[in-house]
């Protein structure tokens, strides 16, 4: 049976004919060869410097397109890109115009030429096969992302980097004899936050680039806030964390002694810690005030007249610290006003906010009812010639609501007064004090916490009327 069945396959008919199909498979596969060997040459020669067909940047399509037509293509579309501009806000560098042509914004024009012009052109004939038929007949999207270049960031934004960035701050806290000798506030540091500022222009590039439309972006500058080692309420025991009142008072056009005795006194009322629960006296931590503590002869209003007396300005002191007292929305125990308007403490503020002491008797006093300890501190700047006083301790909630005083009444000042001084060259005369008319004036103050109201008051004052007052020389050189 089996010699049978292979004498039949060899027949000699069914030889030709098995032999013709043979040969005429491979003459049409050769053929097939030579074809697309042919059409692969032509295709690689009339593509040899275009883009082969199907291939897409965006939604543009770039097939065919020479070196030459790509440049001009993508060339004029960044020209209408870049026309958008960019303004970056911050509070503390200001605001900072940047044109998307600064930030050479659009496509990148040579990445795209080589990777077009190179797609489907490889030393491997059948990947070069095979990309070509998948661009033909799915398309290839080459990537357009824009990049933001980290050198011309820091070129742009030199300046105002300069004003952002600082290093944060330690708290130093140190205690001698029962006074804070050293003390400094922790402060957060800053910097500009590249890298979070890079994200923002590149997210927003995308659809300046897709749109082409001129567009006025406006973005916050990002700022990255840098913590000290050490905070405030670490490098004490008392809970002290943060600001919770300050006053200011101006001493312009002060005589020199006045201005030491401000500074002397300041000195003495500062660095104090007042315990909760524990009533602040003015005068107790100020001490006496006479030429035997150190204090110098300056201008002081006693029985109506501006005479020369020991520790003239330090009511200045008082007055300054009695304004830090109002705004941190302390319970005022004791304060008197001044029997007259006085022109040095109307320099920054409205009348109706002064505080006198007369040591020991005159004094002012207040309750730290925080529950928490009080940080008394002050600045003296002579240059300026300011002097501001700031209660550190721990915010307890509590609000402060402080209306601008309100002159009810007022009565013309007396004639200007003229005073021999001794101490000025004959012939000088020196304006000390300012004519100001007699007033009523008042102001409310309401403290409210955890929404409940613990402190409602409306503090009156009346000053009598006060004269112009002018120093006139009679020391012979």
């Amino acid at each position: 049976m089996k010699i049978q069945f292979l004498s039949k396959i060899t027949h000699p008919h069914v030889k030709r004919t098995f032999s013709t199909l043979i040969w005429f498979t491979v003459g049409f596969l050769f053929t097939g060869v030579i074809m697309l060997g042919i059409l692969i040459f032509y295709f690689q020669q009339a593509y040899k410097d275009k883009v082969i067909p199907g291939v897409y940047v965006n939604s543009f399509s770039v097939g065919g397109m020479t070196r030459e037509e790509l440049l001009s293509f993508f060339n004029s579309k960044n020209e209408r890109i870049q026309t958008s501009n960019y303004v970056f806000k911050s509070e503390e560098g200001g605001d900072l115009p940047v044109s998307a042509r600064d930030l050479r914004m659009g496509y990148d024009t040579n990445l795209i030429i080589m990777q077009a012009l190179e797609l489907g052109k490889s030393e491997n004939i059948f990947s070069n096969m095979f990309i070509a038929l998948s661009s033909y007949i799915n398309g290839v999207h080459l990537a357009y992302d824009y990049s933001v270049n980290e050198e011309i960031l820091q070129i742009l934004f030199k300046d105002i980097a300069l004003k952002i960035n600082k290093e944060p701050i330690d708290a130093q806290f140190s205690i001698e004899n029962e006074r804070v000798t050293t003390f400094k506030e922790s402060e957060n540091g800053s910097t500009l936050d590249f890298e979070k500022l890079t994200i923002l222009i590149d997210n927003s590039a995308r659809e300046i680039i897709e749109t082409e439309k001129p567009q006025s972006v406006i973005l916050e500058t990002p700022i990255k806030i840098l913590e000290p080692k050490i905070t405030t309420e670490e490098a004490n025991e008392f809970g002290i964390v943060e600001k919770i009142g300050e006053g200011k008072s101006e001493f312009k056009g002060s005589i020199p002694n006045r201005i030491y005795n401000i500074s002397l006194a300041a000195s003495r009322v500062s660095g104090i810690l007042v315990e909760p629960g524990e009533e602040f006296s003015f005068n107790k931590n100020l001490g006496d005030v006479t030429r035997l503590t150190g204090y110098k002869e300056a201008y002081v209003i006693q029985n109506g007249r501006t005479v020369l007396g020991d520790g003239g300005g330090v009511c200045q002191v008082s007055t300054t610290l009695y304004r830090a007292l109002l705004n941190a929305g302390l319970p005022i125990v004791e304060r008197h006003a001044h029997a007259y308007r006085v022109g040095y403490y109307e320099q920054n503020s409205p009348p109706g906010i002064d505080a006198t002491i007369y040591y020991p008797r005159v004094d002012m006093k207040f309750k730290n009812d925080t529950g928490n300890h009080i940080l008394i501190q002050n600045q003296f700047d002579e240059t300026n010639q300011t002097l501001v006083y700031t209660l550190y301790g721990k915010n307890d909630n509590r609000t402060v609501e402080i209306t601008e005083p309100v002159i009810h009444s007022r009565t013309p000042p007396p004639e200007a007064l003229y005073q021999d001084d001794p101490t000025l060259p004959r012939g000088t005369t020196k304006q000390v004090d300012f004519a100001a008319g007699g007033a009523k004036v008042s102001f409310t103050r309401k403290v409210t916490k955890d929404n409940k109201i613990i402190i409602d008051e409306t503090i009156s004052t009346s000053y009598r009327p006060w004269q112009a007052v002018y120093l006139v020389g009679t020391k012979d050189s």
